[in-house]
C-alpha cells in the first residue's frame, strides 16, 4: 500500500509538472499531458489550455503543492488513490502572450485540489480526476 501511495503522488505531481511546461506556451495538444493523466483530467487540462491559447494568454511560474494521501481503495491491491493537496498559486499567474503584461486574472493563493488516481491496465498510476477550489480554501 505504501508503495501505491508514493506512486499515486509522484503521477499527481508529475501532472503539475507536465501542466506547467505546457502552460508556458499553452501547447494544449502537448504529448506529455498523457504521462502522468487521463480520462476527465486529462480532458480538463487539455481544455484549460485551449482557452488560454485562443485568448492569447500564457502562464509562467510554477505552484507549490502540499499532498496528502486521503484515502485508498484496498490495503492488499490497491488501484485507486485520492490524493489532496494544499497547492499554492501565487507564483504562478496567467500572462498576455503578445505583450507579456499580466492577465489581471486575479491574485494566486492557496487553494485545496482533490484529485483521484488509478493504476492502469500497463501498471503505472495516473490522474484520473481532479477538482480545484477557490482561492482560500486551504
Amino acid at each position: 500500500m505504501e508503495t501505491a501511495k508514493r506512486e499515486a503522488i509522484a503521477a499527481y505531481l508529475g501532472m503539475w509538472n507536465d501542466f506547467v511546461h505546457a502552460a508556458t506556451t499553452s501547447d494544449w495538444q502537448s504529448p506529455t499531458l498523457g504521462r502522468h493523466a487521463t480520462g476527465t483530467a486529462l480532458s480538463t487540462l487539455s481544455r484549460g489550455l485551449y482557452a488560454d491559447h485562443y485568448n492569447g494568454l500564457v502562464s509562467k511560474g510554477s505552484p507549490t503543492h502540499n499532498t496528502e494521501v486521503s484515502s485508498v481503495d484496498s490495503e492488499s491491491a490497491p488501484s485507486k488513490v485520492i490524493v489532496g493537496d494544499c497547492s499554492d498559486s501565487t507564483a504562478a499567474l496567467k500572462y498576455r502572450a503578445d505583450t507579456g503584461q499580466p492577465a489581471n486574472d486575479g491574485p494566486g493563493g492557496r487553494r485545496r485540489i482533490n484529485a483521484t488516481v488509478q493504476r492502469q491496465t500497463d501498471g503505472t498510476w495516473r490522474v484520473t480526476d481532479f477538482g480545484v477550489q477557490a482561492v482560500g480554501t486551504c
